[in-house]
């Protein structure tokens, strides 16, 4: 019996000399269904907050920006806020008021119009924010009063140590559930294809997960069924809003970003996570290692563990390049993989990819966090 293996033929030039590589069929460029939503490939831009949300609206600017990406199978936006409480940063977008959904909807019918697919990232950034970045009467609140060591940047009066916040009533939580139920109804209003919760990088979900930061007494603390009480019954809530398949969460076991520290039960706590978000039936889990930016390495067992007790779509991020993404492809712990910093200075990444062409190294680090489009929307694509 004969089998047929697909391989293309790619033409490069190195030190002015013709290389000629034969190589296997990509598993890197092929269509995927994420559920009901088809995917041209298995290529995703992961989620980078970019401050260019003026007044915490979406813009053209924005669209511009999403649209230059597009050739991505799916687009995940940087983190979204369901509230004025959960604007943490500087000019970070929200999805909560009428102005916003329709600057919003910029964004997905330019991504859309170039055949892309997007799913809004939905991020409360809960003790991680500060007094001057949120809106007049919103408050910075978190699972308990613990405050988060460092600094961040404030328009207003630039670096600023982290306050202590207000541990959430039970009133508040409820309230703050809701919260995230409207915004993904808003989402799916918007024209997005679906919705990410961001339970990872220390801000709001993962601050539940954790009992360096999760010291309450009540139902929502305490043993690991009680500190994922909150996620789960938000991805639940979710789910039954606008559709499983149309809801994911990203999260990041051993992430030492915002201040989260190590816990003895880390794999314990995300292994039951991962059944009970199996349970829900939500069409991904995004796990996010930055072990590639310094970050603690996350063990490969903790990312089989999640693969085995979660039988949806498995998206793994962290340092990729086109050969190590192949390997995650077909070893199956992953099914999508999601390039990051990549996709800012080289918006053609997903062609650079496909015929070999050299990444831009032009990043400009100083204009990651700008309110206008240089080092945003005007890095050229490859000629």
């Amino acid at each position: 019996m004969l089998e047929l293996i697909c391989i293309y033929i790619r033409y490069t030039y190195e030190d002015n000399k013709l290389i000629i590589m034969i190589m296997a069929d990509s598993k890197l460029f092929s269509n995927y269904m994420l559920g009901k939503t088809g995917l041209k490939n298995r290529i995703v831009m992961a989620p980078m907050t970019r401050s260019r949300a003026i007044g915490n609206i979406p813009n053209e600017l924005m669209a511009e920006y999403y649209a230059q990406r597009s050739g991505a199978g799916l687009i995940i936006t940087e983190g979204t806020s369901p509230s004025p409480n959960g604007l943490g940063y500087p000019r970070i977008p929200g999805i909560f008021s009428a102005e916003q959904i329709k600057g919003w909807e910029l964004v997905t019918k330019a991504v859309h119009e170039k055949g892309g697919k997007i799913f809004l990232q939905i991020m409360h950034t809960g003790r991680i924010g500060h007094v001057n970045n949120l809106p007049e009467g919103a408050r910075v609140l978190a699972p308990s009063a613990v405050k988060a060591a460092g600094q961040m940047w404030t328009d207003s009066e630039g670096m600023k140590d982290y306050p202590v916040p207000e541990a959430f009533t039970k009133e508040e939580l409820a309230l703050t559930k809701s919260e995230f139920i409207q915004a993904a109804i808003n989402a799916i209003e918007a024209g997005f294809d679906g919705v990410e919760l961001h339970g990872a990088n220390g801000y709001l979900l993962e601050q539940f997960l954790s009992p360096h930061t999760n010291q309450r007494t009540d139902e929502y603390g305490g043993s690991i069924e009680n500190r994922c009480r909150f996620v789960i019954e938000t991805a639940k809530d979710v789910a039954n809003a606008i559709g499983k398949e149309r809801t994911a969460i990203r999260l990041s076991p051993y992430g030492a970003n915002c201040d989260m520290q190590p816990y003895p039960e880390i794999e314990e706590t995300y292994e039951y996570l991962a059944e009970e978000l199996n349970k829900i039936g939500i069409v991904y889990i995004h796990l996010v290692d930055h072990s590639a930016m310094g970050a603690p390495d996350v063990p490969r067992n903790i990312k089989q563990v999640i693969r085995d007790k979660f039988r949806n779509t498995m998206i793994l991020s962290g340092g990729y390049n086109r050969e190590t993404a192949e390997e995650e492809l077909n070893s199956g712990i992953a099914d999508i993989v999601a390039f990051g910093r990549p996709f800012i200075n080289n918006p053609d990444l997903v062609e650079r990819l496909k015929n070999g062409w050299p990444l831009s190294q032009d990043l400009n680090f100083d204009a990651f966090y700008t309110p206008d489009e240089k080092g945003y929307t005007d890095y050229p694509v490859y000629k």
